[in-house]
This record gives C-alpha cells, sequence and structure tokens, in this order.
C-alpha cells in the first residue's frame, strides 16, 4: 500500500528542510511530492501533483497559505505551519486538520502525524471561507520616520535593519539614521512578508542584508550585513533561523 502524498510550501529554506527530514524520520511511509518556496509555486505543485497532505506555511510571498488553502475544496487536508500560535489556533477551529509551530518540535509533529493519519480516510473540510476569516494584512512599502524635525518617506526596500531603542525604533539605512514609535515586535508582524527577519527582542533586519552568520568562542551567534559595518546579535530564540549554518 502506498503513502500519502504530501506538498510542503515554505518561504524559509532551513525549516522547510528540517519539516522534510523530521517527516521522513516520523512518516517514513509518506512521499514529499513537491516542496514550495511561495505561495504561487505551492498553488501551481498542488495543481499538478494533487496531494493527499499540504503542509502550508502560513505567511508566504506571493499568496499566503491561506489563499492557497482555499483553493483545494475538498481534495486535500491542510496542515498550517506558522510562528503564530494565534493564526494557528484560528485556522484550525476553521477546519484546518491540524497545525505545527516553527521551529517545530518532534513530540507535536508526531502527534499532528497521527491525526492525520487518522483522518486520511475521510474528505477533507473545504477552507473556502478561511481567507475571509484569518487574512495577513499585505507588508507596508514604506514608513513615515522623524528625522531631527523633518518627517521622511522611506522606502522599506532601502532599510538595512531596525533597532529598539527607550521609546523609539530606529530605522537604519545605508544613507541615514531615522526614529520611529513603532515597537520591535509590531513591525515583525506587519513585515514578515516583507523580507524582514526578527533576530533578537530589540532586532529586525532585511534578510537580503544578511551578508553571513558566525558563532565565536562564547557560542554567541551574531550576523554581518553586506555592504554595512554593524554586527548584530541573534538570541536563541531566533537561532532556528539560522540552524544548519
Amino acid at each position: 500500500m502506498t503513502g500519502p502524498r504530501i506538498l510542503i510550501a515554505d518561504d524559509e529554506p532551513l525549516l522547510r528542510a528540517e519539516l522534510r527530514e523530521s517527516l521522513a524520520l516520523l512518516w517514513p511511509e509518506a512521499e514529499i511530492v513537491g516542496e514550495a518556496a511561495d505561495g504561487i509555486e505551492a498553488l501551481r505543485m498542488a495543481q499538478q501533483l494533487d496531494p493527499d497532505v499540504a503542509f502550508l506555511d502560513i505567511r508566504m510571498p506571493g499568496l499566503s497559505g491561506l489563499e492557497v488553502a482555499r483553493t483545494f475544496g475538498s481534495r486535500t487536508h491542510v496542515v498550517f505551519v506558522t510562528a503564530h500560535q494565534e493564526h494557528a489556533l484560528a485556522a484550525f477551529d476553521e477546519g484546518a486538520l491540524d497545525y505545527v509551530l516553527k521551529p517545530t518540535e518532534p513530540v507535536r509533529l508526531a502527534r499532528c502525524i497521527e491525526r492525520v493519519r487518522a483522518r486520511l480516510g475521510t474528505p477533507p473540510p473545504s477552507l473556502s471561507g478561511l481567507a475571509r476569516t484569518l487574512n495577513p494584512k499585505p507588508a507596508p512599502s514604506w514608513l513615515q520616520a522623524s528625522v531631527g524635525s523633518t518627517i521622511q518617506f522611506i522606502d522599506l526596500a532601502d532599510v538595512v535593519y531596525f533597532c529598539s531603542e527607550l521609546k523609539y525604533t530606529r530605522v537604519v539605512t545605508d544613507q541615514s539614521i531615522a526614529h520611529i514609535r513603532t515597537p520591535i515586535k509590531e513591525l515583525a508582524e506587519a513585515l514578515e512578508e516583507g523580507g524582514f527577519w526578527r533576530i533578537h527582542r530589540g532586532y529586525l533586519v532585511a534578510v537580503k542584508r544578511i551578508a553571513a552568520v558566525t558563532r565565536d568562542a562564547d557560542g554567541a551567534t551574531w550576523i554581518t550585513l553586506r555592504g554595512h559595518d554593524t554586527r548584530l546579535p541573534v538570541s536563541q530564540r531566533f537561532q532556528h533561523r539560522f540552524k544548519g549554518m
């Protein structure tokens, strides 16, 4: 008897690889038929490969996992993968088969697999209304920031990193330093789909500007930036983004 056909969709390559390896270990009879790095690729693969189960990151470029899931009708069981528990719980309430939080934990994933196995013989519920219930807001493309007594409009494509600074958040570009009142946590939630990673409680960095990740003799992890002299710390909570490096 052949195992279920599984599609994995996540825009973070290391987490995608981690999930693939965990599934191979915990569910060896399953077949990973495709891996997508964004929502548009996930939709194309789902239409071509017709998987039995899809592990979908809720927040992905192009199309969110929610938007992809609503196209499945009653063909594919959906497990959402996300760093935000409140999103996972809401999706679960709307009919998703299960959810897994990032970084994935083997015990939690094993329970998820058992739940999926038990439901494979039944038709998946339609998730056509899911995106209306829980639809991530698109990332903004610019922000207003203070530079002295002047308000500047800064293109997010120019931002190298954000740094928490007392009551303000410092916005660093190659040409300037400005300040906004939006806290790092709120920025991280809004800009996750815009190419920014939170690496520390006080830092949010543009992924495209990360040049290297290093660990010093004390075990601390740091990133160096492309075209910028500053080194930024990576806290243990966010080191899963660089697992295997």
